[in-house]
C-alpha cells in the first residue's frame, strides 16, 4: 500500500484514535477484572494478527519471524510488557492518569538511546526531559498529597519504559543492517502477554458482553492500527508521528470524560498540559529544523 503524505497524515490520526478506546471500553466491562481483561485483549490481538499479518506480508512472514533474530525476540518482549503493564494500570487507575504518563514515552526512549547506544539528545530535548519530568513529578506529588494510591500510575509508568526499550532495541538493529519487522514483533509481544496472564487471569468472569468488547480491543485498538502505524512510518518524518501520537491523549481522555464520565483531575490536567506541551514543542523545533 502506498500512501501520500496527507493521507498518511490523516491516516496517522486515525490510527491514534483507534488506539484511544481502550480506557472508555474497559469502563464498561461488566464482570471481566485486571489480569483476565490483559489476556483476552492480548488474545484476540493473537487471532487479529494470524489473518492480518499474512494479508500484509504474505504467508512467508511466519518463515521470517523464525529467521528474525534476538532483536526481534527482545522487542516481542518489550512490547509484551507495554500490553501486559498498560491494561493493568487501566483497571488500577484513571485513563487519564495512564495516558499522560505513558506519553513519556519518547523522551524516554531519547535517554536510553544516549545511555546505551551513544545519541546525542539535543538541547531542546534535554529541556523538553527536564519540564515532561515536572509535570510527570507533579502528578504524582499531588496524588500523593491526596492520599491516592500510586499503584497505577507506576505500573502505567513501566509502559514507556518498556516502549524505551523497545525502540532502542530495534535502533541499535537497524545500525548493525538488522531491521526489525515490527508487524511480527507485536505477534510475539501479544502471544508473550496472553500466556505470561492466563494463569492470573483463571479462574474467567467475562460475560459475553465482556468478551465482546475486549474482542473488538484486539482487533480495533491493537492489531489494526498496530499494522496501519507502520505504513503511516513509511512516509512520515519521527517528529510529524510523535506530534500526531499526542492526540492519543487527548483523544482518550476526551472518550474516558464523555463515555464513561471519568472527569481528569485539575492535577491530572496541569501535570499534563505540562507534560504535552514539552514533548509537542520539541517535536515542533524539530519539524521546523529538519524542514
Amino acid at each position: 500500500m502506498k500512501l501520500t503524505h496527507n493521507r498518511a497524515v490523516l491516516l496517522m490520526v486515525a490510527v491514534t484514535l483507534m488506539w484511544s478506546i481502550a480506557g472508555v471500553v474497559t469502563r464498561h466491562l461488566e464482570q471481566a477484572r485486571s489480569f483476565e481483561v490483559t489476556f483476552w485483549r492480548s488474545f484476540f490481538t493473537v487471532l487479529s494478527l494470524l489473518v492480518i499479518l499474512p494479508l500484509f506480508q504474505g504467508r512467508e512472514v511466519f518463515q521470517r519471524m523464525r529467521q528474525g533474530g534476538a532483536a526481534l525476540w527482545i522487542s516481542g518482549l518489550a512490547w509484551c510488557g507495554m500490553f501486559t503493564f498498560f491494561m493493568l494500570a487501566i483497571t488500577l487507575t484513571s485513563v487519564a492518569n495512564v495516558l499522560v504518563t505513558m506519553s513519556i514515552g519518547p523522551l524516554l526512549t531519547a535517554l536510553a538511546a544516549r545511555i546505551f547506544i551513544g545519541h546525542r539528545i539535543a538541547p531542546r530535548t534535554w529541556g523538553a526531559i527536564v519540564v515532561a519530568g515536572c509535570g510527570i513529578a507533579y502528578m504524582y506529588g499531588s496524588q500523593l498529597h491526596q492520599g491516592v494510591s500510586l499503584i497505577g500510575t507506576l505500573v502505567a509508568l513501566c509502559v514507556p519504559i518498556s516502549g524505551a526499550a523497545n525502540w532502542t532495541v530495534t535502533q541499535h538493529a537497524h545500525t548493525q543492517g538488522r531491521d526489525v519487522d515490527l508487524i511480527p514483533a507485536v505477534l510475539i509481544g501479544a502471544v508473550f502477554s496472553s500466556l505470561l496472564t492466563l494463569p492470573l487471569a483463571l479462574p474467567f468472569q467475562a460475560s459475553a458482553h465482556d468478551l465482546v468488547l475486549l474482542a473488538g480491543l484486539g482487533l480495533v485498538q491493537l492489531a489494526i492500527p498496530s499494522a496501519l502505524a507502520v505504513l503511516c512510518t513509511r512516509v512520515l518524518k519521527a517528529p510529524e508521528v510523535s506530534l500526531l501520537g499526542l492526540l492519543e491523549v487527548i483523544f482518550g481522555i476526551l472518550l474516558a470524560w464523555i463515555g464513561a464520565n471519568e472527569v481528569p483531575g485539575p492535577n491530572v490536567l496541569l501535570g499534563g498540559t505540562l507534560v504535552i506541551g514539552a514533548l509537542a514543542l520539541n517535536e515542533l523545533i524539530a519539524w521546523r529544523g529538519r524542514a
